[in-house]
């Protein structure tokens, strides 16, 4: 296909050429005016000297037919996996293909979109329409087809910001007349003080409400918490206690319902992060001693500790008639602290207490049964732990781990980690520990006992338990029978890990999940999920992984750190997922906690509906009775028109378009051309003039 045209390239700056032309209009005008003979030829010859500083050229142009882009999107998203849809949309994809390659001078480019769910966008086929056409100029587009269900998230906003100009056909999936219900979360909170209750608010909605009550249950951590009726459209507020420190997972969901398309929206899932208020500690301090304010100091440098300290400050064996309550500058409010409000103490430390004649043996009761409640006591111990004055042999005796034997070695040694402890997180990796002998200074005084009880972490003089864990009913204990951590606190020979030592302990006293013992923990990282086992037991079972539809895996650890297995599995579902391994289980939300995608999931026409009439297209359903039949429009080629659809056709546009596949350029105003015309009209007015002028004469 060859097209000609006129091309300008004036030797004169435009405005310039435009002043001339100007003049010389002027010059003809005074010529007419004065009825001078030969003005139409000057103008004449004016006009060929501008076309001639105008350099007039005649452009041939060899042009090449393109192909009518058509762009052919296939929605790919979670909610297209549903029911029928997906049969539907293979079906689709075959009849419009072998329709367009019928019309002939079509590039029909097949997108897939919709798959950013993961990020929780929902589905976007527009931005992958954007990306699949990118390489193509607008006027080439001549027509976009959607499969689709019709829930589509990036609906432009009107039919500019499509940047082209051509009809969008969108073939909607499913059935009419589908119905789901779903949990649609209100209000939900992502951090919750351990030990209180955090509102989450939400409603149920059913596309088919019949004014049925609706049963709504809540699970915490996999444990059902709490059990509520609710009226669909209704907002209910359900209050969740946060159990512990770390993520809560909070599972809220509805029960199916006959010919309910999905069950994968009927579940809610809240995670809340349980951070702990100020610690409240309880340091009871005995006999004065070297170490004695190294407690008070660990504790105090933590601006999330609550302390109170209670000190002794007459010895047992001092001899002093002056009364109990004269000693203090304040009375000292130990019947509250010992009795009504001892389970307000997130952890109880005893440093070197042994008089027990300050104490009544009820406190001390108290104090054991707020262990086995679930409370956590921490007994730093010196010699007279093996006296008759000693912890041991008062009510604490019962949940004390050690049992001493009545003797107190006065030797030199370095702690050491046990085989126990290094599989155990509180004592696992401590700096120095890895080295024989550790890389700590020496201690010089232990009580020695049997461990009746719980695990020794750390051993000192002659192998003998130093450091014992113990688990007391609900709560906990640790032992420490030694007096002298504070030769590590104080740098004596390089001193030692104290700080990391002291703070684990306390924080696995307070059951904080990062130092549980035996633990399964599971973290996302992308689709893949990877594993860890923590146990000191040494045999680790092969976990399983149960997706949000039921599909179960097994994946078997490796053996990593001493205590310690992992593993790693690739999902490719979203939701929350199970973990198990017979004895500990975990929970894990693999993508966003509640997807767009599917918080909408009846198919429908109407959102697309409009944007589609705006550009001379149409939206219909393309799916008949109730399996996976389709009825597909026929497809035309269609020139410029107002609309592109009908009852049983949708149509694209043609665009004509071409490419230049060479140019020829011929001038008009140079060479012999330019210089014949100029001379022919200068020869002839000069003739017509001098006619003229004879007749005169």
């Amino acid at each position: 296909m060859t097209r000609f045209a006129l091309s300008f390239t004036p030797l004169l700056p435009l405005a310039l050429l435009w002043a001339l032309a100007a003049v010389a209009v002027a010059v003809v005008a005074l010529g007419l005016l004065g009825r001078r003979r030969g003005t139409l030829l000057r103008a004449f010859g004016l006009a060929l000297l501008l076309l001639a500083l105008a350099d007039p050229s005649l452009v041939r142009e060899d042009r090449k037919p393109e192909k009518d882009v058509v762009a052919v999107v296939i929605d790919q998203s979670g909610s297209q996996t549903i029911g029928e849809r997906a049969a539907q949309t293979a079906k689709a994809r075959d009849a419009i293909a072998k329709a367009l390659a019928g019309l002939g001078d079509v590039d029909a480019r097949f997108i897939d979109g919709g798959r950013s769910d993961a990020d929780n966008d929902g589905t976007r086929l527009f931005a992958s329409l954007s990306a699949g056409l990118a390489d193509v100029p607008p006027e080439r587009v001549a027509g976009v087809l959607m499969v689709t269900d019709g829930v589509v998230h990036d609906i432009p906003a009107d039919v500019a910001a499509l940047g082209f100009k051509a009809p969008l056909q969108v073939l909607v999936t499913g059935h009419a007349g589908e119905r789901d219900r779903r949990i649609e979360l209100l209000e939900a909170p992502r951090f919750g003080i351990v030990g209180k209750d955090q509102t989450v608010s939400l409603r149920v909605l059913d596309t088919d409400d019949r004014g049925e009550a609706v049963a709504v249950t809540v699970r915490r951590d996999g444990v059902e918490v709490a059990r509520r009726q609710a009226r669909v459209g209704a907002r209910i507020d359900v209050p969740v206690r946060v159990d512990h420190a770390g993520p809560n997972v909070v599972e809220i969901d509805v029960p199916t319902i006959p010919g309910e398309l999905t069950g994968l929206n009927n579940k809610a899932v809240v995670t809340i992060d349980g951070v702990r208020d100020k610690l409240k500690v309880l340091l009871v301090s005995g006999e004065p001693h070297a170490g004695e304010r190294m407690w008070r100091n660990i504790l105090k440098s933590d601006a999330n500790v609550d302390l109170l300290h209670f000190t002794i400050l007459r010895p047992p064996d001092k001899q002093d008639s002056t009364p109990i309550n004269e000693l203090a500058l304040i009375a000292f409010p130990t019947s509250q602290i010992f009795d009504t409000k001892i389970n307000d103490f997130d952890l109880i430390i005893f440093d070197r207490f042994s008089n027990q004649s300050i104490l009544p043996y009820a406190y001390f009761e108290n104090i054991a049964r707020y262990v086995r409640n679930g409370g956590a006591l921490l007994m730093a111990v010196g010699p007279d732990y093996s006296g008759p004055d000693g912890l041991y042999y008062s009510p604490l005796g019962a949940i004390a781990p050690v049992r001493p034997d009545g003797r107190v070695l006065e030797t030199p040694f370095r702690a050491k980690v046990t085989a126990e402890g290094e599989k155990h997180p509180v004592t696992r990796g401590l700096a120095g520990g890895d080295r024989d002998p550790p890389a700590w200074s020496l201690w010089f005084r232990q009580v020695e006992g049997d461990a009746t009880k719980g695990m020794p972490v750390l051993s000192g003089a002659e192998g003998r338990p130093l450091v014992v864990l113990s688990r007391e009913g609900k709560g906990r204990v640790a032992q420490m029978l030694s007096d002298q951590i504070w030769l590590w606190a104080r740098g004596y020979e390089d001193g030692g890990p104290y700080l990391d030592l002291t703070r684990r302990l306390a924080h696995w006293l307070m059951k904080e999940p990062d130092l549980e013992e035996e633990a399964l923990r599971a973290t996302a990282h992308g689709r893949d999920i990877a594993i860890e086992r923590q146990s000191v037991k040494g045999v680790t079972a092969p976990v399983t992984v149960a997706a949000p539809s039921g599909a179960a895996t097994t994946v078997t650890l490796t053996a990593a750190e001493p205590g310690l297995s992992r593993g790693s599995v690739r999902t490719d579902e979203l939701g929350l997922y199970r973990l198990g391994d017979g004895t500990n289980s975990v929970l894990l939300n693999i993508g966003p906690e509640n997807p767009r995608e599917f918080q909408e999931v009846v198919s429908t026409s109407d959102k697309l509906r409009p944007l589609a009439e705006a550009t001379g297209g149409s939206a219909r359903r393309i799916g008949t009775g109730t399996g996976d039949d389709i009825a597909m429009p026929r497809i035309v080629a269609m020139h410029e028109a107002p609309s592109y659809s009908g009852s049983d056709y949708i149509g694209i546009r043609r665009t004509d378009s071409s490419t230049v596949a060479g140019v020829g350029l011929f001038p008009l105003a140079v060479g012999i051309i330019g210089l014949l015309a100029l001379l022919g009209s200068t020869v002839l007015a000069w003739a017509v003039e001098g006619r003229g002028g004879r007749r005169r004469a």
